[in-house]
């Protein structure tokens, strides 16, 4: 029942660089789901910085991307986050600093715009310097949840 509410995925495998260079995560499907929810960690990495969009994407490949607007939250010290900021579609850089988290929020409205039901989180590095981290996606507000498939990823 529980397990019902949301739908977690490891979108971008936890790595000692992971946002070296332009670097996306898995595309989600997200048409059975009202939220998605990019959670991005970063660990050890206090020079290092991004710059953090996201993409609609027309299918899994993906085939055709769109960058949206959408909402984070910036936390870069212990767990008190910031207040929640809509970003453009131009995205916003990350804090250069330690041990940050980012709760990137992606509402299936901003998705309706474009007809896609596919979406991906882009880091695009901006400062060089090595950030350990990675991201998760945490789905919610399924639709008809008893026909929500078990995964996102096709």
């Amino acid at each position: 029942m529980l397990d019902d509410l949301n739908h977690v995925v490891n979108v971008l495998a936890p790595a000692a660089n992971a946002f070296a260079g332009v670097v996306s995560t898995k595309v989600v499907n997200m048409k059975h789901w009202g939220c998605a929810c990019f959670v991005v960690q970063c660990g050890v990495g206090a020079v290092g910085t991004a710059t953090i969009t996201i993409e609609a994407c027309s299918d899994v490949t993906p085939t055709l991307t769109t960058a949206i607007p959408f909402f984070y939250q910036e936390c870069v010290t212990g767990d008190t986050y910031g207040p929640i900021t809509q970003a453009p579609a131009t995205g916003f850089t990350t804090a250069a600093a330690s041990n940050k988290v980012y709760k990137v929020y992606v509402l299936d409205e901003s998705l309706a715009t474009t007809g896609y039901s596919y979406v991906r989180l882009k880091s695009t590095e901006v400062v060089v310097g090595a950030i350990a981290g990675g991201v998760v996606a945490v789905l919610s507000d399924g639709r008809f949840e008893s026909e929500i498939p078990d995964t996102v990823l096709v």
